[in-house]
């Protein structure tokens, strides 16, 4: 890991396509935390193809709307969940991981997300992204991501399916153009 650690999170990372792994094809990943044990991140634009009802199995039992669908936030433990807001006032103990974009893990909040109508500015996210450490300075050194600042917008503002290209374009690239082999890009 680098001498200052905490210059990487917050920010976003947006998968090359010579990235492998098919847990990260064309995805954006919210870099939530960065030190020396490692990295934990959130992928931002991968819903599923099932509404959350059809998923989660809650005890005690909370009644889940239809039409209230998941995000997965990577491969790592995807029994464990988390709501991703932009609203301040959802939970008072959220964590703000950047501007304008709060995490919790509250039981009260996965509640409050599972049992409210769908809403732009919250997600219901399981599983993560995780990296030992070293990981992903080695993913980055490959040229495996492109790095973003958080954009707030970016995430609660887009459609998942065109989040990718759009934080691409926002770097001022065309995704269209990007290189499918390793190497610096």
């Amino acid at each position: 890991m680098s001498d200052d650690a905490s210059s990487l999170a917050p920010l976003m990372l947006i998968s090359m396509p010579q990235l492998a792994d098919p847990n990260f094809e064309r995805t954006v990943v919210l870099l939530c935390a960065y030190g020396p044990e490692g990295a934990f991140g959130l992928v931002v634009n991968r819903p599923m193809d099932k509404p959350a009802h059809e998923v989660v199995e809650t005890v005690p039992a909370v009644s889940i709307r239809d039409d209230v669908y998941l995000f997965t936030g990577g491969p790592v433990d995807p029994r464990r969940a988390w709501v991703l807001t932009s609203r301040p006032t959802l939970d008072a103990d959220a964590t703000e991981v950047a501007d304008g974009v709060y995490l919790t893990a509250s039981p009260a909040a996965l509640r409050a997300a599972l049992q409210s109508p769908p809403a732009s500015d919250v997600r219901v996210v399981v599983g993560y992204a995780g990296w030992d450490a070293g990981q992903l300075d080695e993913e980055l050194a490959q040229a495996s991501w492109l790095m973003a600042p958080v954009g707030a917008d970016l995430i609660f503002g887009s459609q998942p399916e065109r989040m990718w290209d759009k934080a691409i374009e926002r770097l001022g690239s065309d995704p269209a153009h990007l290189l499918g082999s390793p190497g610096v890009h």
